[in-house]
């Protein structure tokens, strides 16, 4: 080992230091405010503790709390303070895994009896006292053997069994104070450094996700290195409360799921269906204008099918049991692509014919595990926005452009102004020439580029086979959500032999573009209701106007509006319960109507109407024929105000 070594600091600049030296020590010395902001270092491009001691020439870089990898050293160390404290307070209890997630962290415990809301405060006032004590993170590598011998002392029986899944010769434990866990880290530094935290809930969770297993009980929580972070981050948790699309779509009577039906099997009641059908008639005119032809499919097929897709290669642990039928086995589909594929197979197909842009609305079904089910977000039933397209080589930019294009001007119309690009390329698996690959990304980043859209490169992010663009949409609250996607594939149309006859008179094979542009109709609906708060634009709404008499003499000329409303194409509706006025405002507010129509005295002698905006306060008097114009422009127009 050299007495000394040359190290390239975060600045780009470099130092001699002796060996041995902590990379605490370097940020220290060389930028103290530095220091301040690093809860892990990259050495050499690896995440490493800062506790770490830096022997050969290397390169420094901090990883701070703002990085998504600060983010997750900071939350995975909390779960380990919170895991000291559970066995404080709650001697006997068994550990499983704490990782950080998107948002937080969660640590699985088996216990004697379920953990109370009240058992939350108990462990977050011992971890203010772990903070306090300010104990070090100390890594330390063991063989697995003596990991194993250490857990089975302690009766730790999830350790051991996770240890015994672990092809490592070599692993590595963490203690702070008289707490030790597995783990590879790192860590920040000590426990000290971990200001402020809430654990949020409690949940069950199987054993490995498997209802086989045993049910643990799973903790989250929250961590930041500042009160003002935590408090903030608190606060849009309540927002995102009250926006929850489980909680609003039973309020707003959208939709529900029926234990008698089974978990993730959406019902769409009235107004959830009059949404879905105003998205599915604007899909489908706009898919219309932009070349594509309609089809339906059967939801089921001969199992041969997904066999030459790959499929039951692949994907077999997403899809439901096979059926019998008349000695054959059929499968419930999974996706629509065969299908698709058996369409451009139909007939020889000349070059002429391409592109050609097939859509469907395809009804999909996929075996999800009932602990990752949620509301709409994650389903076993749902409606695919799907389309194929079959083109030329020299075609695929072209294409991708129209694509962009197309979706882009979707989700914008949709509400979803933010977006998040990635170009994802080659993985070290993959199908096809490399050749073809290279052309089809270069096609994917020129078109991005001629386009003038931002994007990131997801390095070996596409799938094996073939590279892809997707599309991430921003809700109100910051959220990214996965969207769309333009995806390359060099394997089906090799696997179903697919051809085209070319202008040279010769057989040409074609390249197809799996493109979904909403994802799923259920998990966009859920997006929708908590980016609108379920207040949809009037454009969407499924009721957009409540007619509303304050007495019974206004009955007449309200139901005289009513009409003239519904003949114009007003999704519109009456409130003439013997309620008082304000009643049947605080109720259309709380249905998020967005008009209301109030009709007094007044409004009758003038033959006029009141308006009153959700959550905009009354809008003044309207001759009906100035109003129903005016309604008619913000609905052509789709506004989102």
């Amino acid at each position: 080992m050299a007495d000394k070594v040359r190290v390239v600091l975060p600045d780009g600049s470099k130092r001699e230091y002796s060996s041995g030296i902590t990379i605490s020590e370097i940020i220290r010395e060389s930028n103290p405010s530095l220091s301040k902001e690093a809860v892990a270092a990259l050495l050499d491009g690896r995440m490493a503790d800062l506790s770490e001691k830096v022997t050969e020439d290397s390169e420094i870089k901090i990883v701070s709390f703002d990085s998504k990898e600060g983010k997750g050293v900071f939350w995975h160390s909390t779960s380990h303070l919170m895991a000291q404290a559970v066995l404080d307070v709650f001697p006997g209890v068994k550990l499983d895994i704490g990782p950080s997630i998107d948002e937080g962290f969660y640590y699985d415990f088996d216990t004697p009896r379920p953990f109370e809301p009240e058992d939350l405060n108990k462990i977050e006032k011992r971890m203010e006292e772990i903070v306090k004590e300010n104990l070090p993170f100390v890594r330390k590598e063991v063989s697995k053997k003596e990991a194993v011998e250490f857990f089975q002392q302690r009766g730790e029986k999830f350790k051991v069994a996770r240890l015994s899944e672990m092809e490592e010769d070599r692993v590595f434990l963490y203690q702070h104070g008289n707490f030790v866990d597995l783990c590879r880290g790192p860590h920040v530094p000590s426990t000290g450094v971990i200001k402020s935290f809430k654990l949020l809930s409690i949940a069950g969770a199987y054993w490995k996700g498997s209802e086989k297993n045993p049910m643990l009980q799973r903790i989250y929580g929250i961590s930041f290195p500042s009160p003002k972070e935590l408090d903030e981050y608190l606060k849009r948790l309540e927002e995102l409360k009250k926006r929850d699309h489980r909680v609003l779509g039973k309020e707003l009577e959208l939709f529900s799921i029926s234990d008698d039906v089974g978990p993730g099997l959406i019902l769409w009641h009235p107004k959830g269906a009059q949404i879905r059908r105003i998205i599915e008639d604007f899909w489908i005119t706009e898919h219309q204008k932009n070349g594509y032809q309609l089809i339906y499919t059967p939801h089921i097929a001969r199992l041969h099918l997904w066999e030459t897709s790959g499929h039951t290669g692949f994907y077999r642990e997403n899809m439901y049991s096979t059926m019998q039928v008349e000695d054959e086995e059929y499968q419930i589909k999974p996706m629509n692509c065969p299908f698709h594929i058996q369409i451009y197979k139909s007939k020889l197909r000349s070059y002429r014919e391409l592109p050609l842009r097939l859509a469907e609305l395809g009804a999909c079904y996929r075996f999800e595990r009932s602990g990752v089910l949620h509301g709409l977000m994650r389903v076993r039933g749902f409606t695919m926005d799907d389309a194929h397209i079959f083109c030329k080589p020299e075609q695929l930019e072209e294409e991708v452009i129209r694509l962009l294009k197309f979706s882009i001007w979707m989700l914008k119309t949709l509400g979803f102004e933010n977006l998040q690009i990635f170009l994802s390329t080659r993985p070290d698996k993959f199908i096809g020439e490399e050749q073809n690959w290279e052309k089809a990304t270069s096609a994917l980043r020129q078109a991005l580029e001629k386009q003038s859209l931002k994007f990131e490169v997801d390095e070996g992010g596409g799938a094996f086979y073939g590279p892809k663009i997707d599309i991430k949409i921003i809700d109100v609250m910051g959220r990214p959500w996965q969207c769309t996607t333009i995806q390359f594939d060099f394997n089906i149309p090799e696997r179903f032999d697919l051809w085209f006859v070319g202008a040279d008179g010769n057989y040409h094979r074609p390249i197809m573009i799996h493109r979904a542009l909403l994802g799923s109709l259920e998990r966009f609906f859920g997006v929708l209701i908590e980016h609108y708060g379920g207040a949809f634009p009037l454009w969407l709404s499924p009721v957009q106007v409540r007619v509303m008499p304050i007495t019974d003499e206004q009955n007449s000329y309200s139901a005289d509006i009513l009409q003239r409303l519904q003949d114009e194409g007003f999704r519109a509706v009456m409130d003439d319960r013997n309620e008082k006025i304000n009643f049947k405002i605080r109720e259309a507010e709380k249905e998020k109507i967005p008009y209301m129509f109030i009709v007094g005295k007044k409004e009758v002698q003038d033959q006029s109407v009141s308006v009153r905006k959700h959550k905009g306060g009354d809008l003044g008097k309207f001759v009906l024929d100035e109003l129903i114009r005016k309604l008619k422009e913000e609905v052509k127009n789709k506004s989102t105000e």
